[in-house]
Protein backbone atom coordinates (compact mmCIF):
# COMPACT_ATOMS: atom_id res chain seq x y z
CA UNK A 1 0.00 0.00 0.00
CA UNK A 2 1.33 3.49 -0.88
CA UNK A 3 0.36 6.60 1.10
CA UNK A 4 0.75 9.96 -0.75
CA UNK A 5 1.34 13.03 1.42
CA UNK A 6 -0.88 15.72 -0.15
CA UNK A 7 0.30 18.67 1.95
CA UNK A 8 1.45 21.66 -0.11
CA UNK A 9 5.05 21.33 -1.27
CA UNK A 10 5.26 17.72 -0.29
CA UNK A 11 5.73 15.00 -2.87
CA UNK A 12 7.20 12.27 -0.71
CA UNK A 13 5.61 8.83 -0.74
CA UNK A 14 5.55 6.51 2.24
CA UNK A 15 5.43 2.84 1.26
CA UNK A 16 3.81 0.58 3.82
CA UNK A 17 4.79 -3.11 3.91
CA UNK A 18 2.18 -5.49 2.51
CA UNK A 19 0.00 -7.41 4.94
CA UNK A 20 1.63 -10.68 5.95
CA UNK A 21 0.51 -13.73 4.01
CA UNK A 22 -1.81 -16.18 5.73
CA UNK A 23 0.20 -19.07 7.20
CA UNK A 24 -1.67 -21.61 5.07
CA UNK A 25 -0.94 -19.64 1.91
CA UNK A 26 2.74 -19.56 2.82
CA UNK A 27 2.79 -23.30 3.45
CA UNK A 28 0.88 -23.99 0.23
CA UNK A 29 3.30 -21.83 -1.78
CA UNK A 30 6.24 -23.69 -0.23
CA UNK A 31 4.78 -27.16 -0.76
CA UNK A 32 2.91 -27.04 -4.07
CA UNK A 33 5.86 -26.83 -6.53
CA UNK A 34 7.34 -29.98 -5.05
CA UNK A 35 3.99 -31.69 -4.59
CA UNK A 36 2.80 -31.13 -8.16
CA UNK A 37 6.14 -31.63 -9.94
CA UNK A 38 4.95 -34.97 -11.38
CA UNK A 39 1.88 -33.41 -13.04
CA UNK A 40 2.89 -32.91 -16.65
CA UNK A 41 0.20 -30.48 -17.84
CA UNK A 42 -0.62 -26.95 -16.71
CA UNK A 43 -4.34 -27.75 -16.54
CA UNK A 44 -3.57 -30.56 -14.10
CA UNK A 45 -1.63 -28.12 -11.90
CA UNK A 46 -4.56 -25.72 -11.97
CA UNK A 47 -7.17 -28.34 -11.10
CA UNK A 48 -4.99 -29.80 -8.36
CA UNK A 49 -4.75 -26.37 -6.76
CA UNK A 50 -8.50 -25.84 -7.03
CA UNK A 51 -9.18 -29.20 -5.42
CA UNK A 52 -6.61 -28.65 -2.68
CA UNK A 53 -7.92 -25.18 -1.88
CA UNK A 54 -11.46 -26.56 -1.87
CA UNK A 55 -10.53 -29.18 0.71
CA UNK A 56 -9.11 -26.39 2.87
CA UNK A 57 -11.92 -23.87 2.39
CA UNK A 58 -15.23 -25.59 1.65
CA UNK A 59 -17.69 -25.80 4.52
CA UNK A 60 -19.15 -29.14 5.56
CA UNK A 61 -18.72 -32.27 3.48
CA UNK A 62 -15.92 -31.89 0.92
CA UNK A 63 -17.81 -33.20 -2.11
CA UNK A 64 -16.62 -32.33 -5.62
CA UNK A 65 -19.79 -30.26 -6.04
CA UNK A 66 -19.05 -28.26 -2.89
CA UNK A 67 -15.46 -27.68 -3.99
CA UNK A 68 -16.46 -26.52 -7.49
CA UNK A 69 -19.08 -24.17 -6.05
CA UNK A 70 -16.35 -22.19 -4.28
CA UNK A 71 -14.81 -21.08 -7.56
CA UNK A 72 -17.84 -20.19 -9.67
CA UNK A 73 -17.10 -20.26 -13.39
CA UNK A 74 -13.36 -20.76 -12.93
CA UNK A 75 -13.68 -24.54 -12.80
CA UNK A 76 -16.62 -26.89 -13.36
CA UNK A 77 -17.77 -29.82 -11.26
CA UNK A 78 -17.39 -32.04 -14.34
CA UNK A 79 -13.74 -31.00 -14.83
CA UNK A 80 -12.86 -31.65 -11.20
CA UNK A 81 -14.66 -34.99 -11.24
CA UNK A 82 -12.67 -36.08 -14.28
CA UNK A 83 -9.41 -34.84 -12.75
CA UNK A 84 -9.91 -36.94 -9.62
CA UNK A 85 -11.90 -39.96 -10.77
CA UNK A 86 -10.98 -40.58 -14.40
CA UNK A 87 -7.64 -38.89 -15.09
CA UNK A 88 -4.45 -40.90 -15.50
CA UNK A 89 -2.07 -39.00 -13.22
CA UNK A 90 -0.17 -41.20 -10.79
CA UNK A 91 -0.69 -40.46 -7.09
CA UNK A 92 2.51 -42.24 -5.90
CA UNK A 93 5.00 -39.49 -6.94
CA UNK A 94 2.84 -36.91 -5.16
CA UNK A 95 2.82 -39.00 -1.99
CA UNK A 96 6.58 -39.49 -2.16
CA UNK A 97 7.09 -35.75 -2.65
CA UNK A 98 4.96 -35.08 0.44
CA UNK A 99 6.94 -37.60 2.49
CA UNK A 100 10.27 -36.10 1.34
CA UNK A 101 9.07 -32.61 2.22
CA UNK A 102 8.03 -33.70 5.71
CA UNK A 103 11.37 -35.35 6.44
CA UNK A 104 12.92 -31.94 5.83
CA UNK A 105 10.50 -29.62 7.63
CA UNK A 106 9.10 -31.74 10.49
CA UNK A 107 11.76 -34.43 11.04
CA UNK A 108 9.50 -37.42 11.85
CA UNK A 109 10.40 -39.55 14.84
CA UNK A 110 8.50 -42.57 13.50
CA UNK A 111 6.23 -43.89 10.77
CA UNK A 112 2.86 -44.77 12.30
CA UNK A 113 0.45 -47.19 10.61
CA UNK A 114 -3.22 -46.59 11.35
CA UNK A 115 -6.46 -48.19 10.15
CA UNK A 116 -9.03 -45.82 8.64
CA UNK A 117 -12.67 -46.96 8.66
CA UNK A 118 -15.00 -45.27 6.15
CA UNK A 119 -18.68 -46.15 6.81
CA UNK A 120 -20.83 -46.35 3.68
CA UNK A 121 -24.58 -46.68 3.18
CA UNK A 122 -24.45 -48.44 -0.20
CA UNK A 123 -22.59 -51.29 -1.90
CA UNK A 124 -21.01 -49.54 -4.90
CA UNK A 125 -17.98 -47.69 -3.47
CA UNK A 126 -14.80 -49.61 -4.24
CA UNK A 127 -13.90 -52.16 -1.56
CA UNK A 128 -16.96 -51.61 0.63
CA UNK A 129 -18.12 -54.65 2.59
CA UNK A 130 -19.56 -55.65 5.95
CA UNK A 131 -16.86 -56.11 8.60
CA UNK A 132 -16.74 -56.69 12.33
CA UNK A 133 -14.50 -54.14 14.03
CA UNK A 134 -13.26 -55.40 17.43
CA UNK A 135 -12.28 -51.91 18.59
CA UNK A 136 -15.83 -50.68 18.00
CA UNK A 137 -17.56 -53.91 18.96
CA UNK A 138 -19.91 -53.77 15.98
CA UNK A 139 -20.41 -54.73 12.35
CA UNK A 140 -20.26 -51.88 9.83
CA UNK A 141 -20.74 -51.55 6.10
CA UNK A 142 -17.47 -49.79 5.35
CA UNK A 143 -14.27 -49.38 3.41
CA UNK A 144 -11.05 -50.19 5.23
CA UNK A 145 -7.75 -48.49 4.43
CA UNK A 146 -4.34 -48.38 6.05
CA UNK A 147 -2.50 -45.07 6.28
CA UNK A 148 1.19 -44.56 7.03
CA UNK A 149 1.87 -41.30 8.87
CA UNK A 150 5.04 -39.26 9.31
CA UNK A 151 4.84 -38.62 13.05
CA UNK A 152 6.57 -36.40 15.56
CA UNK A 153 5.29 -35.06 18.86
CA UNK A 154 4.42 -31.76 17.14
CA UNK A 155 3.18 -32.79 13.67
CA UNK A 156 1.66 -35.95 12.20
CA UNK A 157 0.72 -36.23 8.52
CA UNK A 158 -0.46 -39.22 6.42
CA UNK A 159 1.89 -39.87 3.49
CA UNK A 160 0.76 -43.20 2.02
CA UNK A 161 -2.43 -45.24 1.74
CA UNK A 162 -3.59 -48.70 0.76
CA UNK A 163 -7.25 -49.61 0.33
CA UNK A 164 -8.10 -53.12 1.44
CA UNK A 165 -9.97 -54.99 -1.27
CA UNK A 166 -12.12 -57.90 -0.03
CA UNK A 167 -11.98 -61.15 -1.96
CA UNK A 168 -15.63 -60.76 -3.02
CA UNK A 169 -14.69 -57.61 -4.98
CA UNK A 170 -11.67 -59.19 -6.63
CA UNK A 171 -13.59 -62.29 -7.75
CA UNK A 172 -16.49 -60.32 -9.26
CA UNK A 173 -15.24 -59.25 -12.71
CA UNK A 174 -18.21 -56.94 -13.32
CA UNK A 175 -17.80 -54.98 -10.08
CA UNK A 176 -14.05 -54.96 -10.51
CA UNK A 177 -14.35 -53.47 -13.99
CA UNK A 178 -16.91 -50.86 -12.93
CA UNK A 179 -14.54 -49.30 -10.38
CA UNK A 180 -11.35 -49.88 -12.43
CA UNK A 181 -9.46 -52.04 -9.95
CA UNK A 182 -5.99 -52.66 -11.51
CA UNK A 183 -5.30 -56.11 -12.93
CA UNK A 184 -2.36 -56.59 -10.57
CA UNK A 185 -4.43 -56.19 -7.40
CA UNK A 186 -4.83 -59.60 -5.78
CA UNK A 187 -6.52 -60.87 -2.62
CA UNK A 188 -4.79 -60.12 0.66
CA UNK A 189 -5.61 -60.14 4.34
CA UNK A 190 -5.78 -56.87 6.26
CA UNK A 191 -2.43 -57.79 7.85
CA UNK A 192 -0.91 -58.25 4.37
CA UNK A 193 -2.45 -54.95 3.30
CA UNK A 194 -0.83 -53.15 6.22
CA UNK A 195 2.47 -54.92 5.71
CA UNK A 196 2.46 -54.00 2.02
CA UNK A 197 1.93 -50.27 2.48
CA UNK A 198 4.42 -50.14 5.36
CA UNK A 199 7.03 -51.99 3.32
CA UNK A 200 6.51 -49.70 0.34
CA UNK A 201 6.88 -46.58 2.47
CA UNK A 202 9.70 -47.62 4.79
CA UNK A 203 11.78 -49.71 2.37
CA UNK A 204 11.10 -48.52 -1.20
CA UNK A 205 10.89 -44.73 -0.89
CA UNK A 206 14.46 -44.04 0.30
CA UNK A 207 13.19 -42.30 3.41
CA UNK A 208 15.19 -42.02 6.66
CA UNK A 209 15.06 -45.17 8.78
CA UNK A 210 12.62 -44.58 11.62
CA UNK A 211 10.71 -46.92 13.93
CA UNK A 212 7.48 -48.25 12.45
CA UNK A 213 4.69 -47.98 15.03
CA UNK A 214 1.59 -50.10 14.35
CA UNK A 215 -1.43 -49.43 16.55
CA UNK A 216 -4.41 -51.54 15.55
CA UNK A 217 -6.08 -54.61 16.97
CA UNK A 218 -7.20 -55.66 13.49
CA UNK A 219 -3.91 -57.26 12.35
CA UNK A 220 -1.75 -60.19 13.45
CA UNK A 221 1.32 -58.74 15.13
CA UNK A 222 3.31 -61.98 14.95
CA UNK A 223 2.90 -62.07 11.16
CA UNK A 224 4.30 -58.55 10.86
CA UNK A 225 7.44 -59.46 12.80
CA UNK A 226 7.97 -62.49 10.61
CA UNK A 227 7.47 -60.39 7.46
CA UNK A 228 9.94 -57.69 8.55
CA UNK A 229 12.41 -60.02 10.26
CA UNK A 230 15.27 -59.39 7.81
CA UNK A 231 14.39 -55.84 6.77
CA UNK A 232 16.25 -53.87 9.42
CA UNK A 233 13.08 -51.88 10.19
CA UNK A 234 12.63 -51.12 13.92
CA UNK A 235 9.11 -52.23 14.87
CA UNK A 236 6.77 -51.33 17.73
CA UNK A 237 3.45 -53.14 17.32
CA UNK A 238 0.38 -53.08 19.57
CA UNK A 239 -0.12 -56.53 21.09
CA UNK A 240 -3.29 -58.24 22.22
CA UNK A 241 -3.33 -59.58 25.75
CA UNK A 242 -4.08 -63.07 24.42
CA UNK A 243 -1.05 -63.15 22.09
CA UNK A 244 1.02 -66.16 23.13
CA UNK A 245 4.75 -65.58 23.53
CA UNK A 246 7.73 -67.55 24.78
CA UNK A 247 9.36 -65.94 27.83
CA UNK A 248 13.16 -65.76 27.45
CA UNK A 249 13.95 -63.07 30.04
CA UNK A 250 16.22 -64.20 32.92
CA UNK A 251 14.65 -61.47 35.10
CA UNK A 252 11.39 -63.42 34.98
CA UNK A 253 12.55 -66.89 36.04
CA UNK A 254 9.05 -68.05 36.97
CA UNK A 255 8.03 -67.90 33.33
CA UNK A 256 11.31 -68.79 31.67
CA UNK A 257 10.77 -70.94 28.59
CA UNK A 258 7.01 -71.03 29.00
CA UNK A 259 4.55 -70.01 26.30
CA UNK A 260 2.11 -67.60 27.95
CA UNK A 261 -0.43 -64.93 26.95
CA UNK A 262 1.11 -61.47 26.76
CA UNK A 263 -1.24 -60.11 29.41
CA UNK A 264 -0.24 -62.79 31.88
CA UNK A 265 3.46 -62.20 31.19
CA UNK A 266 3.11 -58.51 31.98
CA UNK A 267 1.16 -59.27 35.14
CA UNK A 268 4.08 -61.42 36.29
CA UNK A 269 6.44 -58.53 35.52
CA UNK A 270 4.73 -55.92 37.71
CA UNK A 271 7.75 -55.80 40.01
CA UNK A 272 9.87 -54.74 37.01
CA UNK A 273 7.83 -51.58 36.36
CA UNK A 274 9.67 -48.28 36.60
CA UNK A 275 8.43 -44.70 36.29
CA UNK A 276 9.09 -42.94 32.99
CA UNK A 277 8.49 -39.22 32.49
CA UNK A 278 9.02 -36.84 29.61
CA UNK A 279 7.94 -33.46 28.33
CA UNK A 280 7.24 -32.75 24.67
CA UNK A 281 9.43 -30.58 22.48
CA UNK A 282 7.29 -27.45 22.93
CA UNK A 283 7.47 -25.46 26.19
CA UNK A 284 3.68 -25.62 26.64
CA UNK A 285 3.53 -29.42 26.36
CA UNK A 286 2.23 -31.28 29.40
CA UNK A 287 4.49 -33.67 31.27
CA UNK A 288 3.75 -37.37 30.73
CA UNK A 289 4.32 -39.90 33.51
CA UNK A 290 3.88 -43.65 33.08
CA UNK A 291 4.92 -46.94 34.62
CA UNK A 292 6.75 -49.10 32.09
CA UNK A 293 8.33 -52.54 31.99
CA UNK A 294 9.89 -54.75 29.33
CA UNK A 295 10.26 -58.53 29.20
CA UNK A 296 12.39 -60.44 26.68
CA UNK A 297 10.25 -62.82 24.62
CA UNK A 298 10.13 -64.64 21.28
CA UNK A 299 7.40 -65.84 18.95
CA UNK A 300 6.54 -69.51 19.47
CA UNK A 301 5.41 -72.06 16.91
CA UNK A 302 3.92 -75.52 17.43
CA UNK A 303 6.53 -77.90 18.74
CA UNK A 304 8.29 -75.28 20.82
CA UNK A 305 10.63 -74.05 18.09
CA UNK A 306 11.31 -70.32 17.73
CA UNK A 307 9.36 -68.60 14.99
CA UNK A 308 10.75 -65.94 12.69
CA UNK A 309 11.04 -62.46 14.15
CA UNK A 310 14.19 -62.84 16.26
CA UNK A 311 14.57 -61.66 19.82
CA UNK A 312 11.75 -59.37 20.92
CA UNK A 313 10.63 -57.43 23.96
CA UNK A 314 7.13 -57.14 25.38
CA UNK A 315 6.49 -53.60 26.59
CA UNK A 316 3.85 -52.65 29.15
CA UNK A 317 2.81 -48.98 29.44
CA UNK A 318 0.52 -47.94 32.28
CA UNK A 319 -0.67 -44.51 33.33
CA UNK A 320 1.07 -43.68 36.62
CA UNK A 321 -2.28 -42.70 38.15
CA UNK A 322 -3.86 -46.01 37.17
CA UNK A 323 -6.59 -44.39 35.05
CA UNK A 324 -6.19 -46.58 31.95
CA UNK A 325 -5.59 -50.24 31.18
CA UNK A 326 -2.01 -51.30 30.59
CA UNK A 327 -1.09 -51.04 26.92
CA UNK A 328 0.92 -53.95 25.54
CA UNK A 329 3.41 -53.55 22.70
CA UNK A 330 5.82 -55.92 21.01
CA UNK A 331 9.13 -54.61 19.65
CA UNK A 332 12.38 -55.74 18.08
CA UNK A 333 14.16 -52.70 19.61
CA UNK A 334 15.37 -54.78 22.54
CA UNK A 335 18.26 -52.44 23.40
CA UNK A 336 16.07 -49.31 23.61
CA UNK A 337 15.22 -47.81 26.98
CA UNK A 338 11.63 -48.57 28.07
CA UNK A 339 10.94 -44.85 28.49
CA UNK A 340 11.88 -44.21 24.84
CA UNK A 341 9.63 -47.05 23.68
CA UNK A 342 6.75 -45.69 25.76
CA UNK A 343 7.28 -42.25 24.25
CA UNK A 344 7.22 -43.70 20.73
CA UNK A 345 4.00 -45.57 21.51
CA UNK A 346 2.28 -42.28 22.37
CA UNK A 347 2.81 -41.03 18.81
CA UNK A 348 -0.08 -43.31 17.85
CA UNK A 349 -2.36 -41.26 20.12
CA UNK A 350 -1.10 -38.07 18.47
CA UNK A 351 -2.06 -39.54 15.08
CA UNK A 352 -5.56 -40.36 16.36
CA UNK A 353 -5.97 -36.81 17.66
CA UNK A 354 -4.76 -35.22 14.43
CA UNK A 355 -6.98 -37.48 12.34
CA UNK A 356 -10.03 -36.30 14.32
CA UNK A 357 -9.02 -32.63 14.41
CA UNK A 358 -7.43 -32.15 10.97
CA UNK A 359 -8.08 -35.05 8.58
CA UNK A 360 -11.80 -35.05 9.23
CA UNK A 361 -11.88 -31.29 8.66
CA UNK A 362 -10.25 -31.55 5.22
CA UNK A 363 -12.55 -34.34 4.06
CA UNK A 364 -10.28 -37.37 4.23
CA UNK A 365 -13.31 -39.71 4.34
CA UNK A 366 -15.60 -37.59 2.15
CA UNK A 367 -14.96 -39.05 -1.30
CA UNK A 368 -18.32 -40.02 -2.81
CA UNK A 369 -17.05 -41.44 -6.10
CA UNK A 370 -16.77 -45.14 -6.75
CA UNK A 371 -13.50 -45.68 -8.62
CA UNK A 372 -10.29 -47.14 -7.25
CA UNK A 373 -8.15 -44.38 -8.76
CA UNK A 374 -10.55 -41.65 -7.66
CA UNK A 375 -10.36 -42.82 -4.05
CA UNK A 376 -6.55 -42.82 -4.13
CA UNK A 377 -6.29 -39.38 -5.76
CA UNK A 378 -8.74 -37.89 -3.27
CA UNK A 379 -6.94 -39.19 -0.15
CA UNK A 380 -3.61 -38.08 -1.65
CA UNK A 381 -4.81 -34.50 -2.05
CA UNK A 382 -6.57 -34.64 1.32
CA UNK A 383 -3.26 -35.74 2.88
CA UNK A 384 -1.63 -32.66 1.33
CA UNK A 385 -4.42 -30.49 2.76
CA UNK A 386 -3.85 -32.10 6.17
CA UNK A 387 -0.13 -31.30 5.87
CA UNK A 388 -0.85 -27.64 5.09
CA UNK A 389 -3.10 -27.29 8.14
CA UNK A 390 -0.66 -29.13 10.43
CA UNK A 391 2.44 -27.26 9.26
CA UNK A 392 0.78 -23.84 9.41
CA UNK A 393 -0.30 -24.20 13.01
CA UNK A 394 -3.95 -25.05 12.25
CA UNK A 395 -4.87 -21.36 11.87
CA UNK A 396 -7.80 -20.67 9.55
Amino acid sequence: MTYVDLRPGTIERAVFPPAPAHPRETTLADLSPRLFASLTRSDQHRKALYYLRGLLQAEGRKSIRAIAALFGDDVSEQNLHHFVSSSTWDWVPMRRALADHLTTVSQPQAWVARLMIIPKSGQHSVGVDRHFFPGLGQVLNAQRAVGVWAASEDVTVPVNWRLHLPRAWLKDHRRRSQVAIPDGAGPETLTECLGGVCSETALNWNLPVRPLVVDTSEVHSATLFQEFADSGVPLLVRADGELRLTVTDPLLPAGGGQVLPAGRIMEAARSLRRPASWTGSRPDTARHTHLVATVRVSLPVPGGRAAGGGELALLGVEDARGRDRTQLWLTNMTAAQPALLARLSKLAEKVDTDFAEISEGVGMRDFTGRSFGGWHRHVTLASAAHAIVALSGRSR
